[in-house]
């Protein structure tokens, strides 16, 4: 079990000095330092989504990823240098969120999988999938709603991107029941700067689920066009409940 962390030190008081300015934020930074955040995926989504939920303070992050990084990578996957070619993703963007902030306890993993989810999902608050296939993300379907939790969604591909926030009683196969042909980026190409807006959606909404502050994207799915930088949201059922 992760053990609960102390009161926030002076020194993380002045380094999330300007995130506590925030009412929604002034009272709640505890609660970031409490929270224990699983990241399936250090790609493109994951690397933002790792560095921003580092530099909030979120208290434990657990990095899941069982792929090394390639040069083909770098355009879009901000965390790595052509130095951690052929490294593990997990590794890599672990030891960068602890350089982001040493006051964040970070664990790199293999992928989720049937036989590692119960394990990687103990102690865990909410989820963060940021995986690149629709078996990965199915997996994470499956895994959250066998354990009762909360996760954020993202993909992203082309020039185009969705955000959603889903829990148990609802969540992506009630959108997407098949792939229905979904390609990856090793397929159709990403513009490289999209998966840094829709990571960073993505982070915002952890936030706010977090905290308990603002209205999330529950029972919504925000997009994103970037060659016409429209975005809209579409409601996809019900509001649903959740949290941590």
């Amino acid at each position: 079990m992760i053990p609960d962390p102390p009161t926030l030190s002076r020194g993380e008081l002045r380094r999330y000095g300007r995130q506590l300015l925030l009412p929604e934020f002034a009272t709640t930074q505890e609660r970031l330092k409490a929270a224990r955040v699983l990241v399936v995926g250090a790609g493109g989504l994951g690397c933002p989504v790792i560095a921003y939920l580092a530099g909030a303070g979120i208290g434990f992050l657990r990095i899941a990823d069982g792929d090394t990084v390639s040069l083909s990578n770098l355009h879009r996957q901000t965390l790595y240098t052509t130095a951690d070619v052929g490294r593990s993703k997990a590794q890599a963007a672990a030891a960068r969120a602890q350089q982001v902030n040493p006051y964040v306890r970070v664990e790199a993993t293999p992928a989720l999988s049937t036989e590692t989810a119960p394990a990687l999902l103990e102690g865990i608050d909410l989820v963060i999938d940021a995986s690149d296939n629709f078996t990965a993300r199915y997996l994470v379907h499956d895994a959250c709603t066998a354990a009762g939790l909360t996760w954020v969604w993202g993909a992203a591909g082309g020039f185009e991107g969705m955000v959603s926030v889903f829990g148990p009683g609802f969540g992506l196969r009630d959108v997407f029941p098949t792939p229905d042909g979904a390609e990856s980026c090793d397929d159709i190409g990403v513009v490289g700067p999209l998966l840094g807006v829709v990571g960073s959606v993505m982070a915002v909404e952890a936030l706010k689920v977090l905290t308990g502050q603002a209205e999330t994207l529950a029972g919504r799915l925000w997009t994103y066009d970037a060659l016409s930088a429209r975005t809209r949201i579409v409601r996809l059922g019900p509001p649903i409940s959740v949290g941590t």
